[in-house]
């Protein structure tokens, strides 16, 4: 849902009438990726016992994705670009279907976490290529359809993800549990492989810039040094080597902005453009969406973990439990960019701060020991704050950005959205398993205290954005 703008880095290629079926096919592989991430929250547990999988296993199995695609996201718009997206996305598309089957098939824990990666770098380079494939297939109010039917595959995916996860696991196909979860990509995804050839034009952009794989290399080692010991540490007991891991991404982090000011110095083609750090209204907004996504995959992460761990509900009931947030999202997000336009910016803190009552009601009703239908209402408003702050956050901040820098903001948006939601498992997840000593419940308040902090700094962060869109 946030990366929607990726596509104005590309110049359009003249394109006839497309073919009925391109929107079908490409939005299936951007309903597959979403549906992939959050579908893997209600299996976790399963896949836990039956792997015998540690704490620091399972965080990586939804880290590792979330890594994978922010690493190779940028350059694989640049990809598209020089060597055809049509191309650029059926290699992705099999390199998906490929990785989904390893993932289903793996014998082991550290095999899964192998196949996660691998299907994070395939979803990587296909999300450029969906978006720059719809605008320059369609034009007009046909691309704006396209682009609202993107963006409701999207919202579909991520709300019935957890359900149709849940109705995977207890329909038990073959004895397979929740390895279905991630088979079930394999004969859509081959069928889509098959169709892409004869259906979606193929197009590129007008020049080839570098693809910047050294400033990727850079930047995939200092973020993995950083969340390497902040998953693994606390499982060690936080030996020595975490420290200089930690001091070490943060040097490379360094490293990779001196690197891209040297680039774009030489006239180069710089992975992220060093002129867009100079626009407040980025800098603002990449700290809100860090701090935003940081809350997600690692919320779904825990109440997963919360509802089958701590109350022993069935990977169905807990499906259908999670149905709550997706009802509330559905609710506000059809309506959101309505109230952007009366409130601005301050609908993103309106949403943050529906979501913290949200959060309240929730642990309210976990402390009380509740039944779990009194966890409903927290979720549902959860929901209607969530869909209040993800599509408008990202529009926000874009029209807060002087056009000639939009698509560059968009891609570097995207990918720290990734980045959110890895680190975001992993912070959430020291304080998970650090407070899991007095039971799954304890731990779970003690997430929900972390969540409510989040929402709260991303009210504060909102103010900094600039008051109008640029231009005004």
């Amino acid at each position: 849902m946030t990366e929607t703008a990726l596509a104005a880095q590309a110049s359009d290629t003249a394109a006839e009438r497309p073919h009925w079926a391109v929107l079908p096919v490409v939005l299936t592989a951007a309903f597959m990726i979403t549906l992939d991430f959050f579908i893997v929250s209600v299996a976790i547990p399963s896949l836990q016992h039956d792997l015998h999988a540690g704490a620091a296993a399972i965080q990586w199995v939804v880290a590792g994705f979330g890594l994978a695609v922010a690493a190779v996201l940028i350059t694989a718009s640049r990809l598209g670009d020089a060597f055809g997206r049509r191309r650029v996305f059926t290699v992705g598309l099999v390199l998906f279907t490929i990785t989904s089957a390893a993932c289903g098939l793996a014998p082991t824990a550290g095999l899964l976490v192998v196949g996660r990666v691998l299907q994070g770098i395939s979803a990587g380079l296909m999300t450029p290529q969906v978006l720059a494939i719809l605008r320059t297939s369609y034009s007009g109010q046909a691309q704006a359809r396209a682009f609202s039917m993107f963006g409701l595959s999207l919202g579909i995916g991520a709300v019935s993800g957890q359900l149709i996860g849940g109705l995977l696991i207890r329909a038990d196909v073959l004895g397979l549990d929740w390895r279905t979860c991630f088979l079930i990509n394999v004969p859509v995804g081959a069928a889509a492989v098959l169709l892409t050839p004869r259906v979606v034009p193929e197009s590129r952009g007008p020049a080839r810039a570098a693809l910047g794989i050294p400033g990727m290399v850079i930047a995939s080692l200092a973020l993995v040094a950083i969340v390497l010991p902040l998953i693994q540490g606390r499982q060690a007991g936080w030996p020595a080597w975490t420290w200089p891991s930690l001091a070490g991404g943060c040097l490379l982090l360094a490293f990779f902005a001196w690197y891209q000011h040297r680039v774009a110095a030489r006239g180069g083609a710089p992975l992220i453009d060093p002129a867009l750090f100079r626009e407040r209204a980025l800098r603002a907004g990449l700290l809100a969406q860090l701090v935003f996504w940081t809350g997600q995959a690692s919320f779904f992460l825990v109440l997963a973990l919360y509802l089958q761990e701590g109350r022993g509900l069935t990977a169905l009931a807990s499906g259908v439990v999670f149905t709550a947030i997706g009802a509330g999202y559905l609710v506000t997000s059809s309506t959101a960019h309505h109230l952007a336009r009366r409130l601005g910016r301050q609908v993103i803190a309106v949403g943050a701060v529906i979501m913290v009552a949200g959060l309240a009601l929730l642990r309210a009703a976990a402390t009380a020991g509740a039944g779990v239908g009194w966890l409903v209402p927290g979720l549902l408003v959860d929901g209607l704050g969530m869909g209040m702050v993800l599509a408008p956050l990202t529009v926000t901040v874009l029209a807060r950005v002087t056009p000639q820098h939009a698509g560059s903001a968009a891609g570097v948006l995207s990918t720290v959205q990734q980045v959110g939601n890895a680190l975001g498992v992993a912070l959430l997840g020291i304080v998970f398993y650090g407070a899991l000593g007095g039971g799954v419940p304890h731990a779970f308040r003690g997430c929900l205290i972390f969540l409510i902090v989040v929402e709260l700094v991303l009210a504060a962060l909102v103010q900094l954005l600039p008051k109008e869109p640029a231009g005004t």
